[in-house]
């Protein structure tokens, strides 16, 4: 059996904050450039939070008028209603409610804490910024931008920061994908015994963002991270990675 292909994680610093319509391609491969990152035969990893920026994916609370239920839950939870109330409109059902903590499933099918709905690193105060509205549809858009740019082939991942259940700390996950599999299925194939893989599916979408997050703390200024040594297989939207509510065993 060969060596594995050695693993190399590069941060690609100096992009600078993010506005509204600006050029993500042009910044990161500027970035890219700066480091010495040929943006080729890799998986490229962005912060979900910079292409909700470009995308204009945030709204100012002091405009959002709370609904009833947004003030109900917001007094039990000793939070700001106007947040509640973008949660809510960002959600599709409330999952868990308790120790002030509020967990939602978003339409897009992530179940996560607030629905996405994030103030830190916000553009301005009293700003909450949103989720991507198709973060697959995000990917590919940068993904083909990046190619006309010279780059590719190429992954891209959006990512963001997830709780997990019976876990504590957070971890980076993919919430979109573009130019491969999210999921590398593994079945059929043998292990190291020759015994048949009947259930191995490892989600390398999610294990690439996990990577890639540990270059992309809070205050790191890391928005977008190139990973080399991870083969670009098959393609896919990240909704292969949403378990199906008939065999999920937890809802």
């Amino acid at each position: 059996m060969s060596a594995p292909t050695p693993l190399r994680i590069v941060a690609l610093p100096g992009i600078p904050l993010v506005q509204r319509g600006d050029d993500l391609a042009l910044l990161i491969s500027d970035a890219a450039e700066r480091c010495g990152a040929k943006l080729a035969d890799g998986h490229l990893v962005v912060c979900q939070k910079l292409v909700s920026k470009a995308e204009g994916r945030f709204v100012d609370l002091r405009e959002v008028a709370p609904s009833e239920e947004a003030h109900r839950i917001a007094a039990e939870d000793e939070k700001d209603p106007r947040q509640v109330e973008v949660v809510l409109r960002e959600s599709v059902r409330i999952v868990r409610r308790g120790r002030g903590v509020l967990v939602t499933e978003t339409r897009h099918g992530f179940v996560c804490a607030n629905a996405g709905v994030d103030l830190s690193n916000a553009p301005a105060e009293n700003v909450a910024v949103l989720l991507p509205v198709d973060p697959d549809a995000s990917a590919e858009r940068l993904r083909h931008a990046l190619e006309a740019r010279g780059a590719g082939p190429l992954g891209v991942i959006l990512s963001d920061t997830f709780g997990r259940p019976w876990r504590e700390g957070l971890v980076d996950v993919a919430i979109g994908c573009s130019g491969f599999a999210p999921i590398t299925d593994c079945r059929g194939g043998s292990d190291l015994t020759g015994r048949e893989l009947q259930v191995t599916a490892p989600a390398t979408a999610d294990q690439l963002a996990a990577a890639a997050g540990l270059l992309m703390g809070k205050d790191a200024g890391i928005p977008a991270v190139w990973i080399e040594g991870v083969a670009l297989v098959g393609s896919g939207r990240i909704g292969a990675t949403l378990r199906d509510a008939t065999t999920d065993l937890f809802r």
